[in-house]
């Protein structure tokens, strides 16, 4: 068994300096309830607002004040991205549930009967799609652990309780349960042992990804309890840690002038220092998140711990749908040391039919926007579906034989021995999910199907 896991933080002499950022301000959150307390909505009509507050009774509001003034351009609102991004939208929810939720808020209804309601709308979203509850919990000993998820053979997924918020929610968030206070919708790990004897048992696992929610909304020294194991005997076979996060763009001062930013720099330096690769697999879905002077120092700051940022974002109608978009964006970052990573296709879950795009329309704006850049750049990936049999990229239109066909292949797959396998799907211009797709040449089913089929049993 391996060594018990430490509360202690990790210390490091080595002092990481940064100059030219103002002390920040105390991070401020607006939730649901504080919409009309925000002052660069005032301009909105009360009809605006309103709206705004049907949709956050389904699905989760929450915004700081960094993101309020840096990043969203309040003179092209309600268009500007980031605002479609991070506020709500009343066509993100059916005409038919937003007005159920409408008129009860306006009949003035109790708080159990809109919960009611809610609850039965949040239900009809696929609040988890892919088999996450179904197939990716795994069990150590006879027992659940739903802090955890392990799809693929050599990655697992670790949901620290203490990390599952975030300093702004993205409303096309696939993990949009995790924040709606429903405890049976919810990854959270509540053991900090389960994660270390998990692993223990796993040997073929080298990979952890720590996810939410955003770990980098807790403190570093409760960061540093579940990492800091990983570098005792025992864990040599885990070689890489990764850290989902929105932070570097949404909150860059976690790394500047957050009262523990050094320790958690300090933390990542000692990962790397030992022998880990580190990778901050940053969600970045807009070039100009990358443009403030507080962002750029905050990559240089991750970067000079040895620390690698991996980029990833999903494509998205209203907010980045356009090869220039995407062009621009893996441009800067690349220019800061960032990889480009993964351009995602956003799952069928919560308010997906709002920012949906075709497969094929993905097709066109990934390849478009390859060409336009370096091949330092063309690290990237997709369009990718995280879909239940496992991670499937759209790689390009083609026409074999006449027929005009999708040509796809898993780039990750619940059984490893499907990756790599180049499959075919028929020309669709209107699908948007992996299931909506029909085989190619007259077969009944993809290859991969009857074992899947077995697999869900």
């Amino acid at each position: 068994m391996a060594d018990s896991f430490s509360t202690d933080v990790i210390k490091d002499e080595e002092q990481l300096s940064f100059q030219g950022i103002e002390p920040a301000l105390r991070l401020r959150v607006y939730s649901e309830r504080q919409i009309d307390d925000i002052p660069q909505i005032r301009s909105l009509s009360q009809d605006q607002r309103f709206a705004m507050r049907v949709v956050a009774q389904v699905l989760p509001f929450r915004v700081n004040q960094y993101v309020l003034k840096e990043l969203i351009d309040w003179e092209q609102v309600p268009n500007d991205p980031i605002f479609q991004m991070t506020f709500p939208q009343p066509e993100m929810l059916p005409e038919e549930h937003f007005t159920s939720i409408a008129e009860l808020l306006r009949a003035g209804s109790t708080a159990e009967t809109i919960r009611a309601k809610v609850r039965e709308i949040q239900a009809q979203l696929n609040p988890h799609p892919g088999g996450q509850q179904d197939l990716n919990i795994p069990t150590h000993e006879g027992r659940y652990l739903p802090g955890m998820q392990h799809k693929y053979r050599q990655t697992v997924l670790f949901f620290p309780q203490q990390g599952q918020t975030c300093h702004t929610y993205c409303s096309f968030c696939f993990r949009w349960p995790q924040f709606v206070g429903r405890r049976d919708l919810r990854f959270a790990a509540t053991d900090v042992q389960d994660l270390g004897r998990y692993l223990s048992a796993h040997r073929e696992v080298s990979d952890v990804l720590v996810t939410g929610g955003d770990p980098m909304v807790m403190r570093a020294r409760l960061l540093a309890a579940y990492l800091e194991p990983l570098l005792g005997h025992g864990f040599e076979h885990v070689t890489s840690i990764r850290i989902g996060t929105k932070s570097l763009t949404y909150w860059p001062y976690r790394y500047l002038t957050d009262d523990d930013a050094d320790d958690l720099l300090h933390l990542l330096k000692r990962l790397v220092r030992a022998g880990k690769h580190v990778a901050l697999m940053a969600h970045v879905t807009r070039g100009q998140e990358l443009e403030t002077e507080e962002v750029q120092e905050a990559v240089r700051r991750v970067r000079n711990t040895g620390a690698v940022i991996r980029t990833q974002a999903p494509l998205l109608a209203q907010v980045n749908d356009d090869a220039s978009v995407w062009s621009h964006m893996w441009q800067t970052q690349v220019r800061l040391g960032m990889l480009p990573y993964y351009m995602f296709v956003e799952r069928h879950t919560g308010p997906s039919a709002y920012f949906e795009v075709p497969l094929a329309r993905g097709c066109e704006i990934y390849r478009e926007a390859v060409g336009q850049i370096s091949g330092l750049g063309r690290t990237v990936r997709g369009p990718s579906m995280s879909a239940g049999p496992g991670k499937v990229e759209v790689q390009g239109v083609a026409e074999i034989s006449g027929n005009k066909v999708f040509v796809l292949r898993f780039i990750q797959g619940r059984n490893p021995a499907w990756v790599q396998r180049p499959f075919f799907a028929e020309y669709d211009e209107q699908a948007t999910w992996l299931d909506q797709l029909r085989p190619a040449f007259g077969e009944k089913e993809f290859f991969f199907e009857p074992e899947y089929r077995r697999m869900l049993m």
